[in-house]
Formats: C-alpha cells, structure tokens, sequence
C-alpha cells in the first residue's frame, strides 16, 4: 500500500533574534492532492516552506522533516533538489539575459564528458516547454522577452526537469494577470492528474478554493487547522475566519466624516511616448482631476497604460517627449524630476516594492525616512537621527509594522510588511497628492484591511489619493470615483454609483469598438 502522505513536518520551530517565527507547526501533504498554505503575512508560511526546502539548513529549526517515509535532514537546496522538492519562489529566480533553454536547465545542466550538450539542450527545454503548453514558444530567445506569466511557466519547466516529485509554488500569481492565472491554475491541475504533489501559498482565496484539496491554515506561526474539500467548508469567508481568528463582516472599511473640498490635483492634455521607442505614443491626451478627501481609481487591462501615466507623473520616470500642464493646489508645477515632484508634495508608491521602494539590506527606519530626509530630517546636511528615530517609530506604530526592532532589514518581512513601509515612506513626506499602484498586491486580507483604513485616514486628512489596481473590487470598494483607461486614454470616468465590474468592462468595450 503506497505512503498516504508524502510529506510530514512534525514540531517545527524556526526563530529569528530569539523571536519564534514557526511555533512547534505541524503540516501533513497526502500524495498526489494539491495542498494550499493560508495566513496572514508573517504568519509563517514562506518560512516553513524555506525549512522544507532546505534554505533554512537542518540544525537552524527544531523538528523533523519526513518524506516518502523517511526522515530527511536538508543542509541545502540541492540536497531537497535531490529528493524531487522543488520550490519556485515568488520573485523569479531566472537569468534574464540567458536563453529560455539555458534558463529550464541553469544548475542542472545537460552535459556530454564533462561539455554542454546543446542540442540535447534545446531538444529537451523544448519538450518541457510543451508540458507547461509553451510547445511553440523559441528556446534560444533570452527570457527577458519574454511575459512574466510565461517567465512563471518556464520557471515550472526547470522544476519538471529536475524531476519534481513535490512542487512548491510562493504567490505564483502575484504578478499575474487573470487569463495568466487561469492558465497557471490549469497547469497544476494537469499535474496534479500526472500523479504530481504540489503545495500553493496565495493571498488569492478564489483561485485557492478552485485547485486546491486541502487547506493550512498558519496564524501567527502556529498551524491553525487543515480544511478538505468536500468534508469542511471552503468558502473564502471561511478561511479569512481562519487566518484573522474572527469574522471579516466587511473587507472595505467605511470611509466617514470626509467631505470632498476642492480640486488639489489636476493633469491637462498629459501625452507621453515610448521610452525606447520616439514614434510610439503610449499615453494620448490623459485629463484627470482629484479633489481634496477624494479617492479615486484608474482602471483597466494589463498594459492599458496606468502605471506608465503614474510614472510619467512622478518625475518623468517613464517616457519620452512628455508634454501636458499639472496642476497642484491651482498652481502649475514643473515634475521633470523625482526630487522636483517630491518638493511639490507629490508621491508615488510603485507596483514593486523591492525595486523601486526599498532597500531591502538597510533598516526599516533608513528606508522610512529616506523620500523625507533632505526636507525634514537633516539641517546642512547633517541627519537628525533622533528625530528621524522617533518619526519612524511613530509610523510604525501608526500603519502596524511587525517587527521585533526598527533596525531589523527591511528585505526580512513579510511582504505585507513591506508594504506598509513603502506606504509610511511616502507618508513621512507629507504629500498632498500621493498615487498608490498596487498597493495591496500578493498580501493577505488583514493586512489589505489596514492599508485601507490607511488611505481612508489620508482622505480625511484632506489629500488627494490615487489607486491604481487589477483588482475591480478593490476599486470598487475603495474610489469614490474612476477613471477607466484603455490604450492609453480615458475610456471613460465613472461615479461611485456606477462603477460596477460590468460597467468597467463595458467601458473598455465600448472604447475598443469607437477605435475600430
């Protein structure tokens, strides 16, 4: 009789500084069942997955680690590698410069006496590639030209090609679009009848509740409980209950005592073209305004222009030939630059945080202060490091930051916690116009619920707030008006009494007919 479960991991402890960040966890994998990992950021569900895989080497954790029955003690990935546990995690580990074909096999290379074998190379990259449903794509193209979702399908090909047994996916569709994810989710199910076990850690509960088996649920570094499919409930109000240990009655906190004042935000006939490319216009003839206490929204598809106008506002940091007038408080300002925009009280927290709005080896104070230190932190060129100190621990205090220091790197939170140092960064400036792309991308429920309250305080503080978001009803839930763009224009510009996912759609629709 086959091993019911393939994995168990028994009593596992992992601390950080003294700080327990898995709590003696107990987790159980049934072979062949797709399990899903649930919890709150920081919860522990990355760093029991960085255990498994031996990231976290045996004698840094407490507890066992059993595989096909056999107790197994990692000293690194190659050696869970070697066992057929193969972990993708949420940023990409690929060589952007490198072939497709050089990517699926980088580290385990197929080789003739002691040579790389190029056409066995391409041959078999070739072969995986059609197991993942990329069979037309060209393996000798560098990979960075390729989309994220297929980087993310090519990343499932290099673990097929080390012979996977157990595949463990962190956030795979965090920076996905929805036709991506479905087709990502449709993979797993196709492996999953290949006889494959896979583990998903998600913030995404639909896409949870469609693939997976079973459920973990990890709440403050303990295992919670586990759901099965077809004997617990599995509705996503179920596992928030779970994972936030009470009922969420309202993911979209009411937005009170905040009237609508004046126009503090206003971009006329804003045009941009293609950074690499003179004759392409990306943005055409964008007008927006955005009142004191208002929050309002730019929808659209992928790659409808919305980060590209967020970016082009914020110091020209996207773009060529950029022409247009904005406009703050009624006076017209000069953005060429991102200091400039910064001095006229201007902010942008991007879409990626770990690019462009951390520094992920420096502290949480050095990366909260570090937009506002010229301006408010230093005086001929010397930083007030006690102020700064007390500033930053006001913020953190303010946004819930958690963490057990402030001088901890910022690159080891949670990304949710990341986040909310991202948002406090730009808070500490003091802007009167602050855009938030993505704002609560690839983080869990509670944490979306806090920034929320978050920008729902800057609208009472009287400024003018932007959101961009894939999500609908996080626009929906969150804008008292939107801006719907296509192409990059203004498709169309909706109340809050009508913005509906249909009427959304409906506008892009009706927008892509007018162009035909």
């Amino acid at each position: 009789m086959a091993q019911e479960y393939i994995l168990e991991m028994n009593h596992i402890v992992k601390a950080f500084s003294g700080v327990r960040a898995l709590d003696d966890v107990d987790f159980k994998v049934r072979r062949g069942e797709i399990m899903a990992i649930c919890g709150e950021n920081g919860a522990g569900k990355s760093t029991l997955m960085n255990v498994l895989s031996g990231v976290y080497p045996y004698g840094s954790y407490e507890g066992d680690i059993v595989y096909c029955g056999e107790t197994c003690r990692f000293h690194s990935i190659k050696d869970s590698e070697q066992k057929g546990i193969v972990i993708i995690h949420q940023e990409l580990a690929l060589s952007p410069y490198l072939s497709v074909a050089e990517n699926v096999f980088i580290g385990n290379e197929r080789q003739k006496n002691g040579v790389i074998d190029w056409t066995r190379t391409r041959r078999e990259a070739q072969e995986l590639l059609a197991r993942v449903g990329l069979e037309n794509e060209n393996v000798n193209v560098p990979v960075n030209t390729l989309g994220v979702g297929k980087q993310q399908m090519i990343e499932i090909a290099k673990a097929l090609g080390k012979k996977a047994d157990l595949l463990i996916l962190d956030e795979p569709t965090a920076a996905l679009n929805d036709t991506e994810s479905a087709q990502l989710l449709e993979l797993m199910l196709q492996l999953k009848a290949q006889g494959m076990t896979c583990i998903i850690i998600s913030h995404k509960l639909n896409e949870i509740s469609y693939v997976a088996d079973s459920i973990t649920i990890i709440r403050d570094g303990k295992s919670i409980e586990t759901l099965h499919k077809g004997v617990d409930e599995f509705s996503e109000d179920r596992i928030i209950k779970g994972m936030v240990g009470r009922e969420l009655t309202n993911r979209y906190p009411k937005r009170e005592d905040c009237p609508i004042g004046e126009a503090i935000f206003e971009v006329k006939n804003w045009n941009v073209y293609h950074p690499d490319d003179a004759g392409r216009q990306v943005l055409k003839d964008i007008n927006l305004t955005v009142r004191a206490g208002e929050v309002v929204g730019l929808a659209g598809l992928m790659g409808a222009g919305r980060t590209e106008l967020a970016m082009s506002l914020f110091g020209h940091a996207y773009g060529q030939k950029i022409s247009g007038e904005v406009y703050i408080k009624g006076k017209k300002v000069d953005m060429r630059s991102v200091r400039s925009a910064i001095d006229n009280n201007f902010a942008y927290v991007s879409e990626d945080r770990k690019t462009y709005g951390l520094v992920l080896i420096d502290s949480i104070t050095f990366n909260m202060s570090l937009a506002a230190l010229r301006r408010f932190f230093s005086e001929r060129g010397v930083v007030d490091e006690r102020k700064e100190a007390i500033k930053a621990e006001e913020y953190r205090r303010l946004i819930n930051v958690k963490t057990a220091t402030m001088e901890q790197p910022v690159g080891s939170l949670s990304g949710g916690n990341q986040q909310k140092v991202v948002l406090a960064k730009w808070m500490l400036t003091q802007p009167d116009v602050l855009i938030l792309d993505e704002p609560t991308r690839g983080i869990d429920v509670g944490a979306k619920y806090e920034i929320y309250s978050v920008i729902n305080d800057l609208a009472r503080a009287g400024k003018a707030v932007i959101i961009i978001s894939s999500e609908m009803p996080e626009i929906i839930g969150t804008c008292d008006r939107t801006y719907v763009i296509n192409e990059g224009e203004i498709a169309g510009e909706l109340s809050r009494d009508e913005m509906t996912q249909e009427a959304i759609m409906g506008t892009i629709m009706a927008h892509n007919r007018k162009g035909e």
